[in-house]
């Protein structure tokens, strides 16, 4: 998760204090719509799979303890759809 706050502090350089893991990213205005196909890429490339659109929603973005478990805990993204129904 470092890489994540690392690049969340790059996004918004005002911003001094660590992201709290429950923080609502969105909410904070920390991901905004222009940076928000970047951090899809940074997270694909962190997890090794490609994110369909289809299969999330923002709120699988909302925070970055969501953001670990969705898409890069061993049960990220391959096993989420089973899990979702």
């Amino acid at each position: 998760m470092e890489r994540i706050s690392d690049w969340l502090h790059e996004k918004n350089p005002g911003l001094d204090a660590p992201i709290d893991a429950d923080e609502d990213l969105i909410e904070a205005r920390l991901i905004d719509s222009m940076d928000f196909l970047e951090f899809i890429d940074l997270l694909e490339d962190m997890s090794g799979s490609t994110i369909d659109l289809q299969e999330v929603t923002i709120d699988d973005f909302r925070t970055l303890n969501r953001v670990r478990a969705r898409f890069l805990d061993a049960t990220g993204p391959a096993a989420a759809p089973a899990a979702a129904g």
